[in-house]
């Protein structure tokens, strides 16, 4: 009687608890269609479903604010694991030290790391500029007439262009963008002379048809995806940013459903056809589990912060 009043109470617990996922779920990019996250973010999808047990994933860009957007509509989510989403460093961390924003980083749960991605500044193929020196000096003869696209205030771009003025003794011209895209349309079109986006971008922009020159990468030392870029260091100028690219979701995930999710990226990440994928993009993997992720996050928290008292990077 015993055995049988206990298989009641566990068909009666099983009944309470449907399995997840038992519908779509949304992953949100906070960049417009055509960026590096936007790419990567499509490119992956189908091997979480794979590993979600055919899970259907639908990707809806919510673009603006340098990703503010974006990074809000998640954090206030429901953290049932049905809305997911790309966070990118460091507008994930320098919004909220520059404005009040509707989220930090700590409102999210982590379930890991994909892209480190160096930053990088590329000019349009026709353009006279060939290296950071030629650009130096282009810009301290003609103060403000060098545009320099981004993908919005406080973007690993922004910061790098920051500090890329600082390093030179130069002042530019901010011109922010919702996305890489967009920056790529600009460029293209000349209407921005220097595009700055991430060295993996701007590799497959190139390879799409875009007639880019690398003028240099933002990494300690030259990337693989790019061995004939020089480093910003090697050429004299001190500045190295990049821009981590994670999945998350809304703090407060169920263990399980965390751990499901958790599983189902670290295998994506870890398959060989989507390394070959992410290969054809110039998307440079680092995977990092959540609580790796976590601690690299706070501890670039504090770098933005004491960056933010010698060099706030708001437009005036």
């Amino acid at each position: 009687m015993k055995l049988f009043v206990a298989f009641l109470l566990m068909l009666a617990a099983q009944a309470g608890h449907t399995a997840y996922p038992e519908r779509p779920i949304t992953l949100i990019v906070a960049y417009p269609p055509g960026g590096g996250t936007d790419l990567i973010a499509r490119a992956l999808a189908p091997y979480v479903e794979k590993n979600l047990g055919g899970a259907k994933i639908v990707i809806v860009n919510r673009a603006g604010a340098g990703g503010e957007v974006g990074f809000a509509a998640l954090a206030a989510a429901p953290a049932d694991g049905y809305t997911i989403g790309f966070v990118n460093t460091p507008p994930l961390l320098t919004i909220p030290i520059e404005r009040p924003a509707q989220f930090t980083w700590q409102r999210f749960d982590y379930i890991g790391n994909i892209i480190d991605d160096p930053c990088n500044f590329s000019v349009h193929s026709d353009t006279n500029v060939k290296n950071l020196a030629e650009l130096a000096a282009y810009a301290k003869a003609n103060p403000g007439a060098v545009t320099v696209g981004t993908t919005g205030i406080g973007s690993d771009d922004h910061l790098a262009m920051l500090k890329f003025e600082r390093a030179a003794g130069v002042k530019m011209r901010h011109i922010p963008f919702k996305g890489s895209a967009e920056v790529r349309a600009a460029i293209l079109g000349k209407q921005i002379m220097v595009a700055a986006i991430n060295i993996g971008e701007a590799l497959q922009y190139q390879k799409g048809g875009t007639p880019l020159r690398q003028l240099g990468q933002m990494s300690e030392k030259r990337s693989t995806l790019a061995p004939n870029v020089p480093t910003f260091k090697e050429q004299g100028f001190n500045v190295v940013m990049a821009s981590l690219r994670g999945m998350a979701a809304p703090k407060g995930l169920p263990p399980a459903v965390r751990e499901q999710l958790v599983g189902a990226l670290q295998k994506a990440v870890a398959d060989p056809e989507f390394q070959t994928k992410a290969a054809a993009y110039f998307a440079p993997l680092r995977y990092l589990a959540p609580s790796a992720y976590a601690t690299e996050l706070k501890e670039g928290e504090a770098e933005f912060k004491k960056l933010w008292q010698t060099m706030p990077w708001t437009d005036k």
